[in-house]
């Protein structure tokens, strides 16, 4: 197989009158996605374009998907758009991408007004008639390294960077996913991610290769946990692989003390930390379940480590985030390009095929993330450098533990706020809490949600921290801002704690 469409072509065989995706409007089948993505792909090879980008704005449902497909059979690659992305940060994307055609439906026809790329509708394309014979001309042309999809994160000059994967990086990521968390024709995804974020990717393609359904779960379901659960059930799905943020709802309101999840037997997280609290409560509620911790960039197509819980963990500790997923290695490097096999922690370079091929159109940022092995000076080898601290446990799991641009010096120390956010993560009755630092004002910054006095997190703090790593400023709010990811809005609570602190 060198591309993925064979996958989803293969589970139409098999599988023709199957559900592979639904949302709360409409289920499509195997047979019927194939179609429809064949149409788009027909009226798309007009455009004459050979590994452009085609950019697609449209809600997360259905409809989009066969749009993603659409754009692979015409032989480009498709950019996931957020319909509510600001306009500016969309013409921020553009100026890179530079997109040759724009796709949406007709709801959101205001928002490709704005851009001067060609625009085309869901509604029209969707009814042009299959043109085997252009198709199969477009495939016999196409290679397993041709891009398949670019998903743009944010960069850290303000501007988006749009890593570019291809066929090859998603089949061996995929195919990695779904043997080693066994997704098969019985799975039912219960899809929390968007997909412009690359954990949707692992659940997206996993589907199509291994003839699984995916179920869309509407967003609005998760600030109401009872009728979340309750879809879930409807929809029988056994399978989730969200953020922590979405499982720690579950957990903070105790939502399973009330209803049940009948299906669900495997609980897959990543994109930020896991509190260790909020996952213990999710396993005594459900002790059969397989849970399993993944990690990696958007760069490594998804992840490149990952732990499959196998023992108990204090509320204290911080969950491994494991090895390396087969085919991809990772290893650690220090300050100077040597190797660290100890329990020095250094940062976590990976290699092989599940790594993109690079940032498109910034040359200057690629050739910064992915570099020359230095361990190997023999011939060409790239590596992506994470920019992630980690480190060995005694058990050779590697342990996370922060971002190097989330290190700080405060009051002459080196500090993790990662380990600040761990110990105060565990403090009972905190719900979830973040950690900045504000340098200006040279002040650890504790932001938190929950039923509990400062005085008591203070106390609880000095029992697990030195005094240099104590918070020096506390504040509570009502609720913790998120952002489009599903993770904590650190970049929002940076720049406004001191309001929610009454100017402090």
């Amino acid at each position: 197989m060198k591309n993925i469409l064979e996958y989803l072509e293969l589970s139409a065989l098999k599988y023709p009158s199957k559900v592979a995706f639904s949302d709360p409007d409409a289920e499509m089948t195997f047979d019927e996605c194939q179609n429809d993505s064949k149409r788009i792909g027909t009226f798309l090879t007009g455009l004459e374009g050979k590994n452009k980008p085609i950019a697609v704005i449209m809600p997360k449902n259905v409809q989009s998907l066969t749009c993603f497909f659409g754009v692979v059979y015409s032989g480009n690659f498709y950019v996931v758009i957020d319909e509510k992305m600001p306009i500016d940060r969309i013409q921020a994307i553009f100026s890179t991408l530079q997109p040759i055609a724009i796709i949406t439906d007709k709801a959101h026809a205001h928002m490709a007004e704005h851009f001067e790329a060609k625009t085309y509708y869901y509604e029209d394309v969707v009814t042009t008639d299959i043109n085997q014979v252009a198709l199969e001309h477009v495939r016999s042309q196409m290679i397993d390294t041709d891009p398949l999809y670019a998903l743009f994160t944010s960069g850290s000059t303000g501007v988006p960077k749009g890593a570019i994967l291809s066929h090859r990086n998603v089949i061996n990521y995929a195919s990695w996913y779904k043997e080693t968390f066994d997704i098969n024709e019985t799975t039912q995804f219960g899809s929390q991610t968007p997909f412009y974020f690359s954990m949707s990717v692992s659940d997206v393609f996993s589907t199509i290769i291994a003839g699984a359904t995916l179920h869309i779960i509407p967003k609005s379901l998760f600030s109401f946990p009872v009728k979340l659960i309750e879809y879930m059930n409807e929809k029988e799905v056994n399978t989730i692989y969200w953020v922590p943020s979405a499982l720690c709802i579950v957990a903070n309101l105790k939502v399973l003390d009330y209803v049940q999840l009948n299906h669900l037997n495997k609980v897959l997280f990543a994109g930020e930390v896991m509190p260790t609290k909020q996952l213990n409560y999710w396993i005594n509620k459900m002790p059969e379940a397989m849970y399993a911790n993944l990690f990696g960039p958007t760069e490594t197509t998804d992840i490149c480590t990952y732990y499959i819980v196998d023992r108990q963990f204090n509320n204290d500790e911080v969950l491994p985030i494991g090895k390396a997923c087969n085919n991809c290695d990772v290893f650690l490097l220090d300050e100077n390009n040597n190797e660290i096999t100890d329990d020095r922690e250094g940062e976590l370079c990976a290699r092989g095929s599940f790594l993109a091929m690079g940032y498109y159109g910034n040359d200057e940022k690629t050739k910064e993330a992915f570099t020359q092995n230095p361990l190997n000076p023999h011939y060409p080898e790239i590596i992506y450098r994470t920019g992630d601290l980690v480190k060995y446990n005694e058990n050779n799991e590697l342990i996370y533990i922060t971002r190097k641009d989330f290190q700080i010096k405060h009051m002459g120390f080196r500090i993790e706020l990662g380990e600040i956010e761990a110990a105060a993560n565990a403090i009972a009755n905190i719900q979830s809490c973040a950690v900045i630092f504000d340098e200006e004002k040279d002040k650890i910054v504790m932001i938190y949600v929950g039923k509990v006095k400062d005085h008591e997190i203070m106390s609880s703090l000095q029992d697990k921290l030195p005094n240099y790593m104590l918070p020096n400023v506390i504040v509570k709010i009502r609720n913790m801002p998120y952002n489009q990811n599903g993770k904590i809005d650190r970049k929002y609570l940076k720049n406004n704690y001191s309001d929610m602190n009454g100017g402090k």
